[in-house]
């Protein structure tokens, strides 16, 4: 559990990382949101060859793909409320924020990264870490703090606000990642498939609600190739 910790911690620390690039750097939005959908494209192979396929082998085809709806509905559930309360641009590095609600702004960055901390939880019980997903989350992560906090600086806020609110967001996905190790290791077999595919679900629509969509407004119809791109590396690392 405690491997499970710190994995989670690392791949959110990105966010930190990103962040300060934003404050330092102010990367461009083309660059942050081709890394942006190369990340998803990686984290959508994650959830293919280390969730579903893994899911499928110990339960049924009928029950995964119901659990796969039920963590979609639970993540799209939660960003809706979040996005009424004005945590909805909480991605766009254009400064949209200024008009959005700060908590749930916070609440909804912590929202997006605890479905992937959660399945990067699930691999350490393989023995090792996933490659393929740390190298997704890592690569999520990067332009996702990067894009926001480039938004929260044009918004207004001081970098140490940021670095605050980033600092809280790897400490629930590091608690994240150890609860998904915990819950797959007290529930093998058939319960352990379920728990694949709802993370898996929730996964899918934080990529489908919050990363695809600030990609596509960037990149326009590059998005697609660089999607595959990241999917592409995904099934390399996967085969490694």
């Amino acid at each position: 559990m405690v491997a499970a910790f710190l994995w989670g911690a690392l791949g959110a620390s990105a966010l930190l990382v990103g962040a300060l690039l934003a404050y330092r750097m102010r990367p461009g939005r083309r660059l942050i949101a081709a890394v942006m959908a190369v990340g998803s494209g990686l984290l959508l192979g994650s959830v293919s060859f280390e969730l579903v396929d893994e899911a499928l082998k110990s339960g049924k085809v009928a029950a995964v793909g119901l659990f796969v709806l039920i963590g979609a509905a639970v993540f799209a559930a939660g960003d809706w409320l979040l996005s009424r309360r004005g945590g909805g641009d909480r991605k766009d590095a254009g400064g949209d924020q200024a008009e959005g609600s700060p908590l749930a702004i916070v609440l909804g960055s912590v929202l997006d990264g605890i479905p992937e901390s959660f399945v990067l939880g699930l691999t350490v019980l393989q023995g090792q870490v996933s490659v393929a997903l740390l190298a997704a989350v890592l690569l999520s992560n990067l332009p996702e703090g990067m894009a926001s906090s480039a938004g929260l600086r044009t918004a207004g806020w001081p970098q140490r606000r940021v670095l605050l609110m980033w600092s809280a967001v790897v400490a629930v996905s590091a608690v994240a990642s150890a609860a998904g190790y915990v819950l797959l290791d007290s529930g093998g077999g058939t319960t352990g498939a379920l728990v694949q595919a709802f993370a898996a679900g929730a996964l899918l629509a934080m990529l489908s609600d919050t990363m695809l969509p600030e990609a596509y407004a960037v990149e326009g119809p590059l998005t697609g190739l660089l999607v595959v791109s990241g999917f592409a590396v995904s099934i390399a690392l996967s085969a490694a």
